[in-house]
């Protein structure tokens, strides 16, 4: 028979954390490298939505931007073309956790943004938000999502597997990268990227934006006078999902 230990540690991890990061994992190696995506993507539906509202906030934050980008990945890799209708390739469901079908918009704006208006601008809650989103969605929204989240264009930011434990200090590393990569000084002048006027509420508004760029090291608050939003590259670019 065998041992209690050996039959352990030859089980894949079952918290829904682990699953996300296997899906991801998943994703970016490939089937050519001899790993089942389609298999690491049913763990993820078959998830139990009682497990998922245990997770507490550290590893449900984590869990929903492994799936968001494991989701968008495991699409536009098997598909690129769906990138040409963005609206649809937002709004429509790619993934199914716990047994619901999920848009990528559903993970970003209704549950890792706590139910927030796409348009809004971050001062918009959502007024009709499902059930599966209320039951799930974060109880407070961390400005920092919008460095870690990639939809498949170029001006995204990389692609990391996040843990419950690490991801404080892995969303720090994230924006720090994002924002060193995508601000540019000139003249008096920050030009920052696109997130920061999309998303304004979410960082605090204007003196949130100017505090984030200050606390990162980014802009001297008495050399700048003007912040101004670069154009967001919408190309296609599917390297971050690959290894």
């Amino acid at each position: 028979m065998t041992p209690p230990e050996s039959r352990r540690a030859d089980t894949p991890d079952a918290s829904p954390v682990a699953v996300a990061r296997e899906f991801l994992r998943a994703v970016r190696v490939g089937p050519n490298a001899g790993v089942d995506v389609g298999a690491a993507r049913d763990r993820l539906a078959a998830l139990d939505p009682d497990d998922l509202e245990a997770l507490d906030a550290d590893e449900r934050l984590a869990f929903w931007l492994n799936a968001y980008n494991a989701a968008a990945g495991d699409a536009l890799l098997s598909d690129p073309d769906r990138f040409e209708n963005r609206g649809r390739f937002f709004s429509a469901p790619l993934v199914t956790v716990a047994g619901e079908a999920l848009s990528l918009d559903a993970m970003e704006h209704g549950i890792l943004r706590g139910s927030q208006w796409k348009y809004g601008l971050g001062y918009v809650p959502d007024p009709f938000p499902s059930a599966f989103v209320r039951r799930h969605r974060l109880a407070d929204r961390d400005c920092r999502i919008h460095f870690a989240l990639n939809c498949g264009a170029a001006s995204c930011p990389a692609v990391l597997a996040y843990d419950g434990e690490t991801v404080d200090a892995a969303l720090d590393a994230a924006a720090e990268e994002y924002l060193r990569s995508e601000t540019v000084v000139e003249g008096g002048t920050a030009y920052v990227p696109r997130h920061l006027l999309w998303y304004r509420g979410d960082f605090g508004g204007g003196s949130g934006i100017r505090r984030l760029l200050d606390e990162y090291g980014f802009v001297d608050p008495d050399a700048v006078s003007r912040i101004r939003y670069r154009e967001y590259d919408w190309s296609l670019a599917l390297d971050a999902f690959r290894e």
